[in-house]
């Protein structure tokens, strides 16, 4: 099990092949590829979501195999321009015994996320580029906040696009935008995937 105190940003990407090889040039090695599926699980009454807690699982598939994570986070702080959660993780052996022991205790699945990402590290600062399967290219960086800024400015991207927001935000814009439902997980059925604005 690993503590740590999340510090991130995110934001829409142009052109992910562009800034992809921007990163590259300034030396970051990709550590995965693949598929990232999140499931967010809560009570039926959203317990955690009230308090602003996620409990997740987060599986990583591809052509090696699969690994999964259940964390936990707590609730949201922003300081400085940055995002900031205590987050709490553990390595699990098996997410389909551990979806069904969440289940026999009460737990239900709140959110499901599906997205094929590509992520780096750029001297212990995390870069993350996520495809969902019909919203804005996103990339997410985490770290330090002077790595942080580092790594915006390789990437090339305008700084004021970086934001604090949360995914339902960047769904928003994107249905504002284009008129479209914005579809975040197979499983989507073109229905908003959010049930309340700050999951």
């Amino acid at each position: 099990m690993s503590a740590m105190l999340e510090v991130e940003l995110k934001s829409v990407v142009d052109d992910v092949a562009r800034r992809r090889a921007n990163v590259e040039r300034a030396g970051a090695m990709v550590v995965y590829a693949g598929r990232l599926e999140d499931r967010r699980w809560d009570t039926p009454d959203r317990t955690l979501l009230a308090k602003d807690h996620v409990l997740r699982v987060r599986t990583y598939r591809n052509e090696s195999g699969a690994r999964a994570e259940l964390d936990w986070k707590g609730p949201t702080r922003r300081e400085g321009g940055y995002k900031l959660r205590d987050e709490l993780e553990t390595r699990v052996a098996d997410p389909d015994v551990l979806a069904e022991i969440l289940s026999m205790l009460g737990y239900e699945v709140s959110i499901a996320i599906d997205r094929e990402i590509v992520q780096y590290d750029l001297d212990g600062t995390m870069i993350r580029f996520e495809h969902y399967p019909r919203m804005d290219d996103l990339v997410e960086v985490e770290g330090e906040p002077e790595e942080i800024e580092r790594a915006i400015a390789i990437l090339g991207l305008p700084r004021d696009g970086f934001t604090t927001d949360r995914l339902p935000d960047f769904v928003r814009r994107y249905e504002e935008r284009t008129g479209e439902c914005a579809l975040i997980a197979d499983s989507d059925t073109g229905d908003s995937p959010f049930d309340v604005a700050n999951a």
